[in-house]
């Protein structure tokens, strides 16, 4: 097996979704944002408010449009790099992945259309109503997207056919409801909605310090800050349930984020602080907070996390088992399903632990003839890189708790302090725009590289998942897979930075038409207009 062929492989398909993801989490939040400004709109009918809509509208459009050609690029992979993994698990992974494209992807575009050129051929009710079909479209379509990758984390409803050689799915539902994929869907959609709103505050943060636009900047504040600030505080309740998941399903994934490398007495500490040696298996200077993370992990004060050693252990047995089920299920190849009974209840007994045996590939082409080191070694190459996972997942929570402060600190001041923001204050949240799209992709790193050696966790190993394709091939496509990522986001930048800097487009005539419908609001006890902002 050619390992660079396997890592080259990896290398593209991490880049492209790395690339991918720093579209994905605005268009989440943007839509909905987008359709509270046009709720409000609908409610008073005020100009500014329908201002706001097609202003912070016109950024989700471009948003979407190159998370769009991103993402289609993006899939294309699963034929092109990784054919074996496709055959392999297609049955599953591919179902959510057609509802996606059927269901939430052409209700999303369809919508979308409405939405910018309805303006003028739709009531604002009628209007209001694509807003959050819009809305409703981008969260239906990365809840079958979360699905499938939930799947991946953690297979359910599915068996191994010694037949056919291949994963069917058994049963949709737990396909479906999956508590892994419920759980990675509701953490990554309020991710976005903050990350969504830490962009809103930060460009309105930016009006403000410019004198520009005041009246949309304070009033988008006063939206983002309330709906950022929620979704921040559920991102910390979702993020403890997802982990709960994983301390339940993916224990190795568990113990890496921790750096822990021994079984510790319940409840675990949480180690703050440490640099995990992977040669040593020790985590040095370490600063542990006496039961957090067995409180965290486990919910319990009893329950163990099992460390990494011992879940090695634990591995190598199941690599043996698994050693069982695949000499049985060459029986079943050679008498084309034909296998005496004895033979299928020792493969039915063993088949769980299919996939360990297939870890041994890496090292011979027949995983029966696996020396004892060989198991060994494959039993230590179910260990992640520990360094990177430790830290991208302390960097993650410390972001987020910067958002939550600020996010609070915004709500207080728009609610209690009549919009009034101290330009420190402001300067800060221009510059924590960056911050949201550093915390995703160190969220989505932890997830996907703290799985490996696994494409889908337990039953197939990455390196039996990739194309037999060479490595110049692979190596020009990442080539050209970066250049166009670059260009596209290159792209994305320039026209985000064009629409920001003009500012939002304001309807003169229809101010003044509100204006003089609502008159008699607007005077003062002595007859006369007050000063009034036109956008108002």
């Amino acid at each position: 097996m050619d390992i660079s062929l396997v890592e080259l492989s990896r290398l593209q398909f991490a880049m492209t979704a790395l690339y991918h993801f720093l579209f994905v989490p605005l268009t989440l939040g943007l839509s909905i944002i987008v359709a509270i400004m046009e709720t409000v709109y609908v409610m008073t009918g005020r100009p500014i408010w329908k201002q706001m809509v097609k202003f912070w509208g016109t950024l989700f459009g471009i948003n979407f449009v190159l998370g769009v050609a991103t993402g289609i690029t993006m899939e294309f992979q699963f034929g092109m790099n990784w054919s074996y993994y496709s055959h392999y698990v297609g049955d599953i992974f591919g179902a959510p992945l057609a509802i996606e494209g059927m269901m939430a992807f052409f209700l999303e575009a369809t919508f979308v259309g409405l939405f910018f050129f309805g303006w003028d051929k739709l009531s604002p009710r009628a209007h209001l109503v694509v807003a959050w079909l819009v809305a409703i479209g981008s969260n239906l379509s990365a809840l079958w997207i979360l699905i499938a990758n939930g799947w991946m984390q953690h297979p359910v409803g599915a068996v191994f056919n010694p037949v056919s050689m291949r994963m069917e799915m058994t049963s949709f539902y737990d396909v479906v409801f999956n508590s892994v994929a419920q759980a990675k869907f509701v953490h990554t959609v309020s991710a976005g909605y903050v990350t969504a709103s830490m962009f809103v505050l930060g460009v309105s943060a930016w009006y403000l310090l410019k004198g520009r636009h005041i009246e949309l900047a304070r009033r988008s504040i006063a939206i983002a800050s309330a709906f950022g600030l929620a979704s921040a505080l559920s991102v910390v309740v979702l993020g403890d349930e997802s982990g709960y998941d994983v301390s339940l399903n993916q224990k190795m994934k568990m113990a890496a984020i921790e750096a822990m490398w021994e079984t510790e007495p319940a409840p675990a500490p949480f180690t703050a602080f440490g640099i995990p040696d992977q040669t040593t298996h020790t985590t040095k200077w370490a600063v542990k907070i006496p039961y957090l993370m067995g409180l965290i992990g486990t919910r319990s004060l009893d329950t163990q996390i099992p460390g990494i050693n011992d879940l090695v252990q634990e591995t190598r047995q199941k690599i043996v088992s698994g050693l069982i089920a695949y000499d049985a299920l060459m029986v079943y190849r050679a008498d084309k399903g034909k296998v005496p009974p004895d033979v299928k209840a020792k493969f039915d007994a063993h088949s769980a632990d299919l996939g360990y045996a297939f870890l041994l590939k890496k090292y011979v082409d027949d995983p029966r003839q696996a020396t004892p080191a060989q198991i060994t070694a494959a039993a230590n190459d179910t260990i992640p890189q520990v360094f990177p996972i430790f830290w991208s997942f302390r960097i993650m929570v410390g972001l987020g708790f910067i958002f939550i402060f600020t996010l609070g600190y915004f709500f207080y001041r728009a609610s209690f302090r009549a919009m009034k923001f101290p330009r420190g204050a402001l300067k800060l949240a221009v510059l924590l725009i960056p911050a949201p799209w550093i915390a995703a992709e160190l969220g989505w790193f932890t997830a996907e590289f703290g799985r490996q050696p696994w494409t889908v966790d337990g039953i197939l190993p990455t390196a039996m998942s990739v194309s037999h394709l060479s490595v110049l091939d692979l190596l020009l496509t990442l080539a050209g897979f970066v250049t166009f990522y670059t260009v596209l986001f290159i792209v994305e930048m320039g026209l985000m930075v064009k629409y920001i800097r003009k500012g939002p487009y304001q309807d003169v005539e229809e101010t003044r038409r509100w204006m003089s419908v609502h008159e008699h609001r607007l005077r003062t006890h002595d007859g006369n207009l007050p000063f009034v902002n036109p956008a108002e």
